[in-house]
C-alpha cells in the first residue's frame, strides 16, 4: 500500500474515472427498487388479490427495516473490511431478487425478496456515496452526493416508466422485471472487477485534518448522530420523514391511482416522473449547497414535498397529479443531497462512515414507518386522509430543521450540540 499512496490524491478531477464507474454502479444499484415502483404494488393487488393496503405495503415495510439494519452496520463494515468488500457483498444479496420476483408464488415470497433487495441497497447504496466522498474531500461533497443520488434516482425513474410500459403490454410478470436481472448482473460484475477501495483516500484526508482526543465508540456516534448534536439530529429526524412520504408514495399511490381511473402505463408515467426530477436536479442542488449551504435547502425542500403531496390528495385529474409529481421530485432534490453533505460536514472523517450509516438508518426506517402507517390510516380512513396526513408530518419535519439546525460549512465539522 505504501508504494501507491503519492498517487494518492483528493478531488474530482484526481479520481474522474473511479468516481464516474461509482456513478455508473450506483444507478444499477437505483434500477433495482426501481423495477418494483409501479409493478408490484399491483401484483399483491391484482394477482394475489391481497385486499388490504396494510398487507400490499407490508413488501415496502421488510425492505425498509431490512435497508436500515443493513445501512447500521455498513459503516463498521466499510471501516473493517473497506469499502469495495461491502459492495460486492451487497450485490451477492441483490442478484436473487428480480428471479424471486418472477417466479414467486405468493406474496410471503415477494416480501422475502424485498428484504434481500433492503440488504442489497443498504450495502451497495451506502458503499456508493461514502467511496464518492471519500474521492472528492471536503470541498465537494454536495457535488459528489448529487451526481450519486442523480445516477440512482434517475434510474428509479427510467425503470419506473419502462416497467410501467412493459407492464401494459405483457403483463406485471415476469417481463418488467427482466430488467432487474440485467441491472444485478452488470452491478456485480463492475464492482468486482473495476472498483478499487478508497480506505487510502480517507487516510490522507485525516493527515490533513485535527486529530480527535480520544475515538469515539459506535454507541457514542449513534447517540451524536441520532439526539446530541443539533445538527445530526435536525438530518437524521428530516431523512426518515423524506422516506416515509417515499414509502408511503410508493405503496399507496398506485392503489390510489387505480381506485381514480388510471391506466398502469399512466401509473408508469407518474412514478417515473417523481424520481427522475429527483435524479437530474440533484446534479443542480448538491453543489448548490456547498455553495448556499444545507440548510435551506433542507427546510424549503420538506416544504415544496408537503405541498405536492397535498396536490396529490386533493384532486383528481392526471394534469394535477403530474404537477404533484413535479413537486415532489424537485422538493427531494432539494433536501437529498444537502442531508447526506449535511452530515458529512458535522462528522470527523475518523467516523464519518459511521455516522453516515447512523443517518442512514433513520432515513431509511422511515419506509417502513410510511408504508405501515399510511396502510393503516388507508384502511381505516382512506387513501386521501393517509396521504394529507403525511403531509402535514413532512411540513412539520421542515419546521424542525428551520428551529434546531444551524448553518455548517464543508470545512467546519462539529463536535457537539452547542
Amino acid at each position: 500500500m505504501s508504494a501507491a499512496a503519492p498517487s494518492v490524491a483528493l478531488g474530482l478531477k484526481a479520481n474522474w474515472k473511479q468516481f464516474s464507474l461509482l456513478v455508473l454502479i450506483n444507478g444499477f444499484v437505483g434500477g433495482m427498487v426501481g423495477i418494483e415502483r409501479t409493478v408490484v404494488p399491483l401484483i399483491g393487488a391484482e394477482e394475489f388479490g391481497v385486499a388490504s393496503t396494510t398487507l400490499v405495503v407490508s413488501f415496502i415495510v421488510s425492505f425498509g427495516v431490512v435497508k436500515a439494519c443493513a445501512n447500521l452496520v455498513s459503516g463498521q463494515l466499510a471501516d473493517k473490511w473497506g469499502r469495495k468488500r461491502v459492495l460486492i457483498l451487497g450485490w451477492l444479496f441483490g442478484l436473487p431478487v428480480p428471479f424471486i420476483i418472477i417466479w414467486a408464488p405468493s406474496w410471503g415470497w415477494i416480501v422475502a425478496a424485498n428484504a434481500l433487495l433492503g440488504i442489497n441497497q443498504g450495502l451497495a447504496w451506502s458503499m456508493t456515496v461514502i467511496m464518492k466522498v471519500d474521492l472528492v474531500g471536503p470541498k465537494s461533497r454536495g457535488l459528489a452526493v448529487g451526481l450519486n443520488e442523480f445516477a440512482g434516482y434517475l434510474a428509479v425513474g427510467v425503470t419506473a416508466f419502462l416497467t410501467g410500459y412493459l407492464a401494459s403490454r405483457y403483463g406485471l410478470r415476469p417481463v418488467p422485471i427482466y430488467l432487474g436481472v440485467g441491472y444485478a448482473v452488470l452491478g456485480a460484475a463492475l464492482s468486482i472487477l473495476l472498483v478499487r477501495d478508497t480506505r487510502e483516500h480517507v487516510r490522507l484526508e485525516l493527515a490533513n485534518h485535527a486529530k480527535q482526543a480520544s475515538p469515539l465508540s459506535f454507541r457514542e456516534i449513534f447517540l451524536l448522530t441520532s439526539l446530541s448534536d443539533r445538527n445530526l439530529f435536525a438530518a437524521s429526524q428530516a431523512g426518515l420523514v423524506n422516506n416515509l412520504n417515499d414509502g408511503m408514495s410508493w405503496g399507496l399511490f398506485p392503489l390510489f391511482f387505480v381506485a381514480n381511473g388510471l391506466g398502469v402505463e399512466r401509473i408508469g408515467i407518474l412514478k417515473a416522473v417523481y424520481p427522475a426530477v429527483w435524479g437530474i436536479l440533484q446534479v443542480a442542488t448538491g453543489p448548490l449547497s456547498d455553495r448556499w449551504g444545507r440548510k435551506g435547502l433542507i427546510v424549503a425542500g420538506m416544504w415544496v414535498q408537503a405541498a405536492g403531496l397535498l396536490t396529490t390528495a386533493m384532486t383528481r385529474d392526471f394534469g394535477w397529479w403530474l404537477l404533484a409529481s413535479l413537486l415532489l421530485g424537485l422538493g427531494t432534490a432539494m433536501v437529498y443531497p444537502s442531508l447526506i453533505a449535511a452530515v458529512s460536514d458535522a462528522s470527523h472523517p475518523s467516523w464519518r462512515a459511521r455516522s453516515l450509516s447512523v443517518y442512514r438508518f433513520w432515513r431509511d426506517l422511515g419506509y417502513a414507518v410510511g408504508a405501515l402507517s399510511a396502510g393503516l390510516i388507508a384502511d381505516f380512513f382512506g387513501f386521501v386522509a393517509a396521504i394529507a396526513a403525511i403531509a402535514a408530518l413532512t411540513f412539520l419535519s421542515g419546521a424542525i430543521v428551520a428551529v434546531a439546525m444551524r448553518e455548517t460549512t464543508a470545512l467546519t465539522p462539529a463536535r457537539s450540540d452547542g
